[in-house]
Parts: structure tokens; sequence; C-alpha cells
């Protein structure tokens, strides 16, 4: 009976470890958009390199980044639950009246897309706005 008792024990314990995995991020792309009829830029993220892209049409500007702002980035990016991004509700309404760009969110990981819903470039749902936030920095320096 201590057998099968010490057994179920170490099946629950090492399942449960299991399932707390952290994301492989070497394999994991972060891409952040943001457009409306005057206006584009795309921010994608993968294995500590950026690429932007300000324009339509044009290349994006590939770049390294320093190894604390990646660690900020996996962080945030850790806190989010991947699954549950095409849900989020947008906080404000801004995009439908062209008062804002419309901006969005996608991940891939595990050869799996997962996006969010169109909301308001500047005003992402609280949930991402962090990660957001980071992305968003790459175009201003």
């Amino acid at each position: 009976m201590r057998i099968v008792s010490l057994l179920l024990l170490t099946i629950v314990i090492g399942t449960g470890c299991s399932s707390q995995k952290k994301p492989d991020m070497a394999t994991t792309s972060i891409e952040y958009s943001a457009m409306s009829r005057g206006f584009y830029k795309k921010i994608t993220v993968q294995n500590q390199t950026v690429w932007v892209e300000n324009e339509r049409g044009k290349d994006a500007v590939e770049s390294k980044m320093d190894l604390a702002k990646w660690n900020q980035i996996v962080t945030e990016f850790e806190k989010i639950n991947v699954e549950t991004i095409a849900t989020l509700k947008a906080p404000t309404e801004k995009r439908f009246y062209d008062g804002a760009a419309i901006g969005n969110l996608k991940i891939i990981q595990n050869q799996k897309t997962y996006e969010t819903q169109g909301f308001d470039n500047g005003f992402p749902p609280k949930e991402i706005e962090k990660l957001v936030n980071l992305l968003v920095d790459f175009t201003e320096e």
C-alpha cells in the first residue's frame, strides 16, 4: 500500500511540475502592429532580435536588444495567458471613428498563433499593457 501511495504521489508531483514549464522564448515570436489609413507600425521580437517597420512596403530595420530589455519582455510575456488573449476586451473604442489606429498583438508559439482582437493603439487591454508598451518603446529608440 505504501508503494502505491508513493508512486501516485510521485506521478501527481511530476505532472504538476511539468504543467508549469516556462515557454521556449527562443522560438516564440511576438508581434505588435498598429495601423490606420495614414499610419503603420509593426514591431516583431524573437530571440533578442527586434524588427521595426514604420512604413508599408519598406524593409524592417533589424537590431539586437540588450539582455536587460529582453529579460523585461520575457518577464511580462510569462504573465500572459496566451490561450485567452483573443478574448481580451479593449478599454476604449476610438478606433471606431478614426480616433486611434487599430492595435493588435500576435504571438506565435509552438507553431500556434494567438491573436488579440483589435484595440486602440496606445490603449491596450490592461492584461497585455506592459508588454505592448515595452514593444512600442523600440520605435522611440
